[in-house]
């Protein structure tokens, strides 16, 4: 069964972050720069929250907040799903399924964020293996296996 380290294996482990007293302004800036849709929330290595672009349409353009003056920390996520490097992807998405998210921050028994995978990262993992799949059985259809 494959396992979020299959998946970090392949993507690789980095992972965009901002601190807690950063702004929303500032956020969104860094997640239109590394063209991701959520951004880790560290304080000091330690994961504290997560900002994603929900988080921009429900709790800042909604509440009519200003991005400039709003810190990260009075709007992001702070009840995180977290999985660990051995977990099955069938479970993770699942997760993602059932709680309606499309992001979960990896971390090590320690609780150090080792990456973070998104339904994307699922979707594209699903999708090589039927791809493989597909390809192996026509070569064995047309007797080139």
């Amino acid at each position: 069964m494959a396992t979020v380290r299959d998946i970090l294996r392949k993507k690789g482990n980095k992972v965009a972050w901002i601190s807690p007293g950063a702004s929303v302004l500032e956020a969104t800036k860094e997640m239109n720069h590394q063209k991701v849709g959520a951004i880790l929330v560290q304080d000091h290595d330690r994961l504290v929250g997560i900002f994603t672009e929900r988080d921009v349409l429900t709790r800042v353009v909604a509440a009519e907040r200003q991005p400039a003056r709003t810190p990260v920390a009075e709007v992001m996520t702070t009840e995180i799903a977290c999985c660990g490097l051995d977990s099955e992807l069938e479970e993770l998405s699942a997760v993602m399924k059932n709680r309606r998210i499309r992001h979960i921050p990896v971390l090590n028994a320690d609780g150090q964020v080792q990456g973070l995978v998104s339904i994307g990262d699922l979707n594209a993992w699903e999708s090589d293996g039927k791809e493989t799949t597909i390809h192996f059985l026509s070569e064995y259809i047309h007797g080139r296996v």
